[in-house]
């Protein structure tokens, strides 16, 4: 079991839906916690609001420029020092059929959610195996285990997400380090990122969405599910049934594959 306080939490995406609710559960838990977020007035916002609670630093920064992580991350090991627990959570998504994606929306998709957590982790892992010690929780998807349409290139971005965090746990273990890896597998949160989604599962509540992350990087769990059926659900159904019986089984029973039919995402 980790403990939080004095430690030093990062979270991309911090200023809004489930990155928000858990910088403050962090802070109610005694951590420092610095946020990076796009959006220069809830950074201001965020830390306004929370900054009774402990001590949060934001900064601004387009996750999706590799050049702009490095800059900012060298900041912030010049005036904060080593990152104790990295969370990549920033994340989009544009819910279209394949063929109406721009060459833009693929390549900020994968940008922000595929290589933006490889980069990100490589400017402060090494921090992390100097001291020995160290937690990195990468939030991928449910959409990572089950394909669906109007969703083909998030899924890729977190399909991608999950090989390289699993991969990475497995590495920390050969190196006998102190580092430890969670990957998160979320169905759909009631952030507003998916608005319009219509689903037989239950939609997500972000507040019981973000406990569970952080209970899990405190309890060193290495892949989560939310909710945890899903994991068996689809492993299950994929090693037994034909591809035929998934499809229908997953399209007609569970409804899944009509999920994005309705889907507005976020208001402009």
């Amino acid at each position: 079991m980790i403990q939080m306080k004095g430690k030093t939490v990062l979270i991309t995406g911090g200023a809004s839906g489930i990155g928000k609710i858990m910088a403050r559960l962090f802070l109610e838990r005694g951590a420092k916690v610095i946020i990076w977020d796009i959006n220069q007035s809830k950074v201001t916002e965020t830390i306004s609001e929370f900054s009774s609670k402990g001590t949060v630093i934001g900064f601004i920064v387009d996750v999706s420029d590799s050049n702009q992580i490095e800059k900012t991350a060298k900041k912030v090991k010049q005036e904060i020092g080593i990152i104790d627990v990295l969370i990549n959570n920033a994340g989009i998504v544009a819910g279209k059929y394949f063929h109406e994606h721009t060459t833009l929306d693929i390549l900020k998709t994968m940008e922000i959610n595929a290589n933006a957590p490889m980069f990100i982790t490589k400017e402060f892992l090494n921090g992390m195996l100097d001291q020995n010690y160290g937690h990195i929780c990468n939030i991928a998807s449910s959409a990572g285990l089950i394909s669906n349409p109007k969703m083909s290139v998030y899924a890729a971005s977190k399909w991608s997400v999950i090989g390289w965090s699993d991969s990475l746990r497995i590495e920390m273990k050969q190196l006998k380090k102190e580092v430890h890896i969670t990957t998160i597998m979320p169905y759909y949160i009631n952030t507003g990122m998916f608005d319009g989604v219509k689903s037989k599962i239950p939609i997500l509540n972000p507040e019981a969405a973000a406990l569970t992350i952080v209970k899990a990087i405190e309890q060193k769990k290495r892949m989560v599910t939310i909710p945890g059926y899903i994991y068996r659900l689809t492993k299950l159904g994929q090693g037994f049934m034909s591809i035929d019986v998934f499809d229908w089984f997953t399209g007609k029973v569970l409804g899944i594959y009509k999920t994005m039919e309705h889907f507005t995402g976020h208001k402009k």
